[in-house]
Order: C-alpha cells, then structure tokens, then sequence
C-alpha cells in the first residue's frame, strides 16, 4: 500500500504542528507550510522525519503565494489537504471593532482557507478529504453566552462558505470536514482552556481518518460528534 500524503497549511505550531507530527507518526507524508522564511518546530521535525515531512513557505492572505505553491506541488496527489489558519484580536464588542481588524480577522480565518481548498482541490484524490479547522465557536446554536463576536463571526462565515464549496462541487466525491479542536490550551485558546493539545489533535486525526472515503460535508469535533450548525 502506497504511503498517503497530507498537506497541512500552518504548521509551524500549536494545533497545526501537532497535526503533522500526529499524521507523520502515523506513516503519512506531510508537506507542511510555514509563513515567512524562519526557522520553526516544523523545520526540526522534517528534519528528524527522514524524508517524510517538507516544509513549504505560504502566506495564506497572499493569493500570489497561493499560486506559486499550487504551482510547485503541481504534480503531486494529496490524500488530505487541511487547512489550519486563525487569529483572534481579543474579546471586543463588535461595535467597538475597528475596520480594518474586522477586515484582517475575516480574510484570515474564512476567506483565505476558502481560496487555498478552491485552488488545491483538484490535487486532491478523488476519494480524497479537504478538511478546514473550525470551532465550536462558529456554531450559532451553540452561541448562548456571547463574546469573541468577530471570531465567531469569521469561523460561521468559514463554515457557511464550506457548505456553499459543498453544493457547489456536490458530485465530487471528496470528504469534506468542518473540524472542531475543542478548547484547547494554546494561544488561541488561552492558559486555562480544558484540553491538552495531546488530548485535542490525535482526536483530530482519528476522526479525520474515520471519515476518509465517505463523500459530503460534515461539522465534527475531536471527540467524531456532531457539532451543532
């Protein structure tokens, strides 16, 4: 059996780091992205992976960038591509939040991904998965105690915009996967969050595997439940 391959965008730490070492110690190849031109874990990883794991420069809000990479994997086939991008500008009423961070926080965490999966998706195997990193917190059901509003916001635009990539592309047979962390300790999440990133992403990774070959679009967490829309 052929050895499967995951690109990984934003990997250079955190949950996205986790996942590639997660899937790598797993058997995967993992071209892993990076933004800029600096040293991270994920260059030490590549390096201690004999061969398993490249690291790639990408800017996400950068569609030249975009395009270059698409260029350079041009001839290679990706089992996962999963795109794991976000920001947050602190806990500020929507009111008060300046335009520019509005615009900042929504190209970064829902456009962005949106056009990394559009322009990726045909090296993608046709029983293939694309998979974007969401949050609980992109769940309007869920949303009963308030806060974060533009973070909230751009993860329910993220979503939204994956169900209408769905509709649009629905005879293709692509795993398609909202995926929800859960709270976990990291920048992000904050020092008093919940979870461990070691309890968060071999979740992750086991209900990405679950649902591999199973085409259609679903909002799931680490725990493989359904994540209310």
């Amino acid at each position: 059996m052929s050895t499967k391959t995951a690109l990984i965008v934003g990997a250079s730490r955190s949950l996205g780091l986790a996942l590639a070492t997660e899937f790598t110690r797993r058997g995967w190849d993992v071209i892993g992205t990076v933004r800029g031109e600096s040293r991270t874990d994920l260059h030490e990883l590549a390096e201690k992976s004999g061969g398993s794991v490249t690291v790639e420069s990408l800017d996400t809000t950068r569609p030249e960038q975009i395009s270059a990479l698409r260029d350079r994997l041009a001839g290679r086939t990706l089992d996962l591509l999963f795109v794991n991008a976000a920001i947050t500008r602190g806990n500020i009423p929507v009111g008060d939040v300046p335009e520019e961070m509005f615009v900042e926080v929504m190209v970064t965490n829902a456009l962005s991904p949106m056009r990394v999966v559009e322009s990726f998706r045909s090296l993608v195997t046709p029983t293939g998965t694309i998979g974007v990193m969401s949050s609980r917190q992109g769940s309007i059901g869920l949303n009963t105690r308030g806060g974060q509003d533009v973070y909230r916001a751009s993860k329910s635009a993220l979503n939204q915009l994956m169900r209408s990539y769905a509709v649009r592309y629905a005879d293709a047979a692509h795993t398609l996967l909202l995926m929800c962390p859960g709270h976990v300790r990291t920048e992000l999440g904050g020092p008093d969050a919940p979870l461990s990133i070691d309890q968060s992403i071999p979740g992750v990774v086991d209900t990405i595997e679950h649902h591999s070959g199973e085409p259609g679009l679903r909002f799931l967490n680490y725990q493989d439940q359904e994540v209310p829309w």
